[in-house]
């Protein structure tokens, strides 16, 4: 995949994650109803929603840099990869919350942004290579402090990011796992 097409593809997410958020702020935060509201059926289409929704700007800008530098490093493997790994991402970890996470309403990338972060460190055990060591190092030098997202905080879907990484992380094992032949088994 040509990488101006990928980021082209990244930068299109981050925009409508940011007109949806002047959407949400000119109508006085209505959005908030397509949240992920764990263990209701009306908050079980929030898996898919609410990682494209902010609580506020701040909000936003917390997540869109990570997200554009994360999502275009795993969109340089492939536009399929990409996919494959956000929507493990999305659906499990979404998934996760829904089951286990805090009453409350769950919105917010950062889910995606924690399982982009442990795809690309899982990666370079998984699939190992100097390229992906070098990115595993880079991006655990630039966003290491987001292991401090695992911590409970007031306001904060912890819960999201947890299992946003583990999710990450599953899709780091089963797309890049090796099968491995009976005839190697021990």
């Amino acid at each position: 995949m040509d990488a101006l097409k990928g980021f082209k593809t990244i930068a299109g997410l981050a925009l409508l994650m940011v007109a949806l958020q002047l959407l949400n702020a000119a109508t006085g935060y209505s959005l908030m109803a397509f949240g992920l509201v764990p263990r209701t059926l009306y908050g079980l289409p929030g898996i898919l929603t609410s990682p494209f929704l902010h609580a506020s700007f701040a909000h936003l800008s917390a997540n869109l840099i990570a997200f554009l530098i994360l999502g275009t490093l795993v969109i340089i493997e492939g536009f399929n990869r990409f996919i494959s790994v956000s929507a493990i991402i999305i659906l499990l970890g979404g998934l996760l919350v829904w089951l286990f996470g805090f009453a409350g309403v769950h919105v917010g990338a950062s889910g995606w942004v924690f399982g982009l972060w442990a795809y690309l460190l899982s990666r370079a055990w998984f699939h190992r290579s100097w390229s992906n060591l070098i990115t595993a190092g880079v991006v655990a030098l630039l966003y290491g402090g987001l292991i401090f997202g695992f911590l409970p905080r007031q306001g904060v879907s912890f819960e999201g990011h947890l299992f946003g990484a583990f999710a990450g992380f599953i899709a780091a094992k089963v797309l890049l796992s090796a099968p491995r032949s009976r005839f190697n088994a021990r």
